[in-house]
């Protein structure tokens, strides 16, 4: 499990198993590699999974925060990655920002030339929302997830030399939890994990655990990348000429399922799976259909192996 070096001269942690056909495996935010082993470690004697940990988590976290945006630094590094790889093509399984990046690569680094066969798993190719595309990250309620991320920026840049939440002001770590409870809550679908974070304003103890980075400066950086991302892939991803398939679940709020299925339905080959009890996080609600469906997807490309 090596860490390779990127064109900054970091270091990126790799995690690699398995013989077989090469599967890239391109997490969400913050993911880890070693959460896909319920899902993937059972196959490995037929497939080489390569999964790397993004900056800021996992055997990445201390990579030192590049100038370029988030999607645009990780598709430099997975570039980087690949060409040290030296493989002539990918199955690929991608995953909410792994997706994004994916997708990223298709428009602006020929990486659809890579993949034998692509799994999309609950993303938008546009996050932002508008008249022309109100599939964006939560849809219709998209002005007011900008609202939440400028309320989490500001406090950030109020702080930018603090690197934990129990570094700052009693009045901006209230309102830095404040801002995450009203995100949680935009796209819970059970009282659990709101409820925890309030617990967290009663127990100082617990409120690093609740962010989903713990590094301040790596939650400003994610936060500025959704705060201004602007790309669209729509046509990047339509031009996607190998099978596909889509893992998208029915009850999200993150990324509306009917924009995701017009995604599906503009490929020529793409089969949508559809998670109906199930939000943008399908491996966690629907564990055991999600590691049926993988498995679905890893016999296709073994069955279409060149």
């Amino acid at each position: 499990m090596p860490h390779y070096r990127m064109s900054d001269g970091e270091n990126l942690f790799v995690r690699e198993y398995g013989t077989g056909q090469p599967v890239l495996v391109l997490s969400g935010l913050g993911m880890q590699s070693w959460q896909w082993h319920p899902f993937l470690y059972r196959f490995r004697k037929k497939f080489q999974f390569i999964v790397p940990d993004w900056r800021g988590f996992g055997g990445s976290s201390q990579c030192k925060i590049p100038a370029l945006d988030a999607i645009s630094s990780h598709w430099q590094d997975l570039h980087c990655l690949i060409n040290q790889l030296n493989i002539h093509q990918y199955h690929v399984i991608a995953y909410s920002m792994g997706a994004t990046t994916a997708m990223h690569g298709m428009r602006y680094g020929n990486f659809a030339d890579k993949i034998q066969s692509y799994l999309h798993i609950d993303q938008t190719p546009k996050i932002r929302s508008n008249p022309d595309w109100p599939y964006g990250l939560f849809g219709t309620r998209h002005p007011e997830f900008i609202d939440i991320l400028e309320s989490i920026s500001e406090v950030l840049a109020r702080n930018a030399n603090a690197l934990s939440i129990d570094q700052l002001h009693n009045a901006d770590r209230a309102s830095l939890l404040q801002s995450w409870l009203a995100f949680i809550e935009m796209q819970a679908s059970s009282r659990i994990a709101p409820f925890l974070i309030k617990q967290a304003f009663k127990h100082p103890s617990l409120q690093s655990h609740i962010l989903p980075i713990q590094r301040l400066d790596y939650l400003a950086w994610y936060i500025s990348n959704y705060l201004h991302h602007q790309e669209d892939y729509r046509t990047a991803i339509a031009q996607l000429d190998k099978p596909a398939t889509f893992f998208i679940g029915e009850q999200s709020k993150l990324y509306p399922a009917d924009g995701q299925k017009i995604i599906a339905n503009s490929l020529n080959d793409a089969t949508a799976v559809i998670f109906k009890k199930s939000g943008h996080t399908p491996l966690l609600s629907e564990p055991f259909k999600f590691s049926k469906e993988i498995g679905k997807f890893l016999q296709n490309c073994e069955e279409t192996k060149a």
